[in-house]
């Protein structure tokens, strides 16, 4: 028996067991995601909370570039650089969900 859990109770969720693990714009990207790929997929995502904290991160695109050595000196403004970033979480096998309107970026890491 599984329930259908709309935007509002998958916020709760997080905000009741892993408060501090994505931000309030972060949740909605990637419950959107996880919407997406339910459909794409044809089969349902179990909401464990603490498995997708596991599997996801939301960082601010200059800390994902620090920490995973992305060069943006040849970038000429933010959405440049969000783009470089992208790419490479694209290009090195990790799940690009979306970035938030501060330029936190939502990702699956490995």
């Amino acid at each position: 028996m599984k329930n259908t859990v709309d935007i509002y109770q998958f916020r709760n969720e997080f905000q009741s067991i892993r408060p501090n693990n994505f931000t309030y714009e972060g949740l909605s990207v990637l419950f959107d995601y996880l919407e997406e790929l339910e459909q794409s997929c044809g089969d349902e995502i179990e909401l464990d909370v603490i498995a997708l904290c596991c599997d996801f991160s939301e960082d601010h695109y200059e800390d994902i570039a620090s920490n995973y050595d992305i060069d943006l000196s040849e970038c000429e403004d933010d959405d440049e650089k969000l783009e470089a970033v992208k790419d490479y979480l694209l290009d090195h096998g990790h799940g690009y969900c979306g970035v938030t309107e501060e330029n936190n970026i939502i990702y699956q890491v490995f």
